[in-house]
């Protein structure tokens, strides 16, 4: 599979180089002068870890990412700064890639205690939204599903899915809402906010380009691939989103890369390549797929392998077979959207897919 759960167990078995130890391994761990790596602990999630980087500045701490407001993450949060000789008080800005609640949640919460600012895409804004629409009753990706073809995962998903344990109060509203790129001085450092919306609408990335190190978030990941298409505000093309984003990163200077999940690497542009070719030949896949008589996204992700075993889907657990229709969803939209594929929708609003018609 592609999703960040399908290769948990490959993830959390990498070396760091910055640490010579498991890039899950706690500590404060130093990646370039000024600059160290802090992995918080991801409980009852197979990637076991996120990465938050702080920078250090003249005028306090810069830090990308914050962590998941849960007691553990805090505890070896706190340890981490006291080895670097500082605690919380000395954090000036959270840089947020994104708000998932592993990168946001932690970052919102001491924000509040300290007076940190903490800054978000604003693509992840309807999302936030949703959140807090008291309105809301109805589980987005429930229609998701049914467009997808997988109307027999709706029960599934009800039954079976982890429950959003995390209190929508540690969701509270970033201060800044980041809606361009720009550049950011970090107290003497100019660090670069790239948009990079795919995971979600409002990732972004920061790239140190004179340090040459970038903060890639979930957008570039070294082992893995983000999952696509799964975020409660529905995107139409997540995976043109991403795609594009990509190229936009590729075609900045090629710099360590400093990701969220996974160990430290030396090449942002190999992996960016890696990641580029994974999706040419996952559109071919679908494409074959429908050719041979698949039609929603349900029925392609049967044929489908997934996860570096080349599973079928039925050998999938509940969590990541919903990220398997939501993913073929994703390049099969991409697919109707080239011209490759023809799109139907039935009165369900389930999504079918047949080679376009030869003139």
């Amino acid at each position: 599979m592609t999703s960040e759960a399908a290769h948990a167990g490959q993830t959390s078995r990498q070396i760091s180089p910055d640490s010579g130890a498991l890039w899950t391994e706690p500590g404060a761990w130093t990646v370039a002068p000024g600059v160290h790596r802090i992995p918080l602990p991801l409980p009852m999630d197979g990637l076991r870890a996120v990465n938050v980087y702080v920078m250090e500045t003249e005028q306090g701490l810069v830090l990308v990412d914050g962590g998941w407001a849960i007691p553990e993450s805090r505890a070896l949060f706190d340890s981490a700064l006291k080895t670097l000789g500082y605690t919380v008080k000395d954090i000036r800005r959270f840089l947020v890639t994104h708000m998932h609640r592993d990168h946001y949640t932690q970052a919102w919460v001491v924000g509040q205690e300290t007076g940190a600012e903490v800054s978000l895409g604003i693509g992840d804004k309807a999302t936030m939204d949703l959140m807090h629409d008291e309105s809301l009753n109805v589980d987005p990706n429930l229609s998701r599903l049914i467009a997808a073809g997988a109307s027999d995962l709706v029960e599934l998903w009800r039954d079976n899915m982890p429950r959003e344990d995390q209190p929508v109060k540690n969701y509270g509203m970033p201060d800044v809402w980041l809606d361009r790129d720009l550049v950011i001085d970090v107290g003497g450092r100019p660090i670069s906010a790239i948009a990079t919306p795919g995971h979600t609408q409002g990732h972004y990335v920061y790239a140190d380009t004179e340090g040459g190190m970038l903060f890639a978030g979930d957008h570039v990941l070294p082992t893995i691939t983000p999952s696509i298409g799964f975020e409660p505000a529905w995107v139409e093309n997540p995976l043109r989103d991403f795609l594009d984003s990509l190229e936009k990163v590729r075609a900045m200077p090629d710099m360590l890369l400093l990701p969220a999940h996974g160990p430290v690497a030396p090449s942002s542009h190999r992996r960016v390549d890696d990641l580029l070719a994974f999706h040419d030949e996952r559109l071919d896949q679908c494409k074959d797929a429908v050719a041979g008589g698949a039609g929603t996204a349900w029925e392609v992700a049967a044929v489908l392998p997934w996860t570096r075993h080349n599973r079928n889907r039925s050998e999938l657990g509940p969590f990541d077979a919903v990220l398997a229709a939501f993913e073929t969803l994703a390049h099969l939209e991409l697919l109707a959207l080239k011209g490759d594929l023809a799109r139907t929708d039935d009165a369900e609003g389930t999504r079918s897919y047949s080679l376009p018609a030869v003139d």
